[in-house]
């Protein structure tokens, strides 16, 4: 109801009565009265005079589905969406309602206090600054196929980012990278049994806004974001509705075809690492090679001195040779 009433606030130009909103949603105008007072803890700014009722004076900064709403153009990816101001981590949000969740759900949250990345690395959330969502899938597909998810969502990302005037880099199989350094991230948790997929949690997190400051010095030289990159503040909400749409483009074309033959080409000519020098690390063990391309399955194919070799993502790293990324 409170959403409902949210969108007649944004229909409205001049007040609406707290008794016409109470005859139109069949409310009694305390608790007409209640949702305004939620909507401003939401952090809308809403105007309320005797005689006259309420207004909508401005939209706060913030990630919800009523914000991206008009430019959501999607068929199953953000039908629900599931907001929080704080959480500790999306994706174990999303894993702990996947099952009672349509496909295509998003958890989203204007800050992590544990998010993390692959290999179970820290992901610093601020409030407000970057853009921290996990999308939960259903795939039809087998579960050896789901590596590809990541790539799809690093593509999407990647195009989302072009739709925004952005141009990066993608450093297989996760990040995204600008300049050399990561900007974004995508971390894919599979929950299968017996060869069916039961669910799988895409979890996204970018860098929009955070100053050079509130990155943490130790990540200087490896992490940054679109605000440093860019010089200017970035429309939050116009950038989560870009990726969406794009992952949701991506999504049916891999559901519907079984392929993701246009998601490779991506991959492969935004690559930050293919034709580049480059250390692969699993574990304690660092090998020194040359990329040379992504093969049809997704999988970074690799020239040791020993001869070509298929690198799976798996618990592997990818460093470049000349610098971090």
């Amino acid at each position: 109801m409170k959403h409902k009433i949210l969108d007649r606030l944004h229909e409205e130009e001049d007040f609406l009565s707290g008794e016409k909103l109470s005859e139109e949603f069949g409310l009694s105008r305390t608790a007409i009265w209640k949702h305004m007072k939620s909507l401003k803890e939401d952090g809308y700014q809403i105007e309320a005079v005797t005689r006259k009722g309420y207004r909508l004076v401005s939209s706060p900064d913030i990630v919800n589905y009523d914000e991206i709403k008009e430019i959501l153009h999607t068929q199953v990816i953000g039908k629900k969406v599931v907001y929080f101001r704080s959480l500790e981590s999306t994706n174990k949000t999303a894993k702990e309602i996947a099952a009672i969740s349509r496909e295509g759900t998003i958890v989203v949250a204007e800050q992590q206090t544990k998010g993390r990345g692959r290999l179970g690395r820290e992901w610093i959330s601020p409030n407000r600054k970057g853009l921290y969502f996990s999308v939960i899938l259903k795939p039809d597909t087998d579960p050896t196929k789901v590596a590809k998810l990541t790539l799809l969502g690093a593509a999407a990302v990647n195009k989302g980012f072009l739709d925004m005037g952005i141009e990066s880099e993608i450093k297989w199989p996760n990040d995204i990278i600008i300049n050399g350094k990561k900007v974004a991230g995508i971390l894919t948790e599979m929950n299968c049994e017996l060869g069916t997929i039961n669910h799988i949690i895409l979890g996204i997190g970018i860098n929009v806004n955070q100053s050079k400051e509130e990155i943490p010095y130790e990540l200087w030289d490896r992490a940054t974001s679109l605000l440093i990159e860019k010089g200017t503040v970035v429309d939050r909400k116009e950038l989560f509705a870009a990726v969406l749409n794009r992952l949701d483009q991506f999504y049916i074309d891999f559901e519907n075809e079984k392929n993701v033959d246009n998601i490779l080409e991506i991959c492969r000519d935004r690559s930050a690492v293919i034709g580049k020098d480059i250390i692969v690390i699993q574990g304690s063990v660092s090998r020194k090679g040359h990329a040379v391309g992504i093969n049809h399955e997704g999988q970074l194919q690799v020239r040791f001195d020993t001869g070509l070799e298929t690198v799976y993502s798996g618990e592997v790293s990818i460093r470049r040779e000349d610098e971090y990324i």
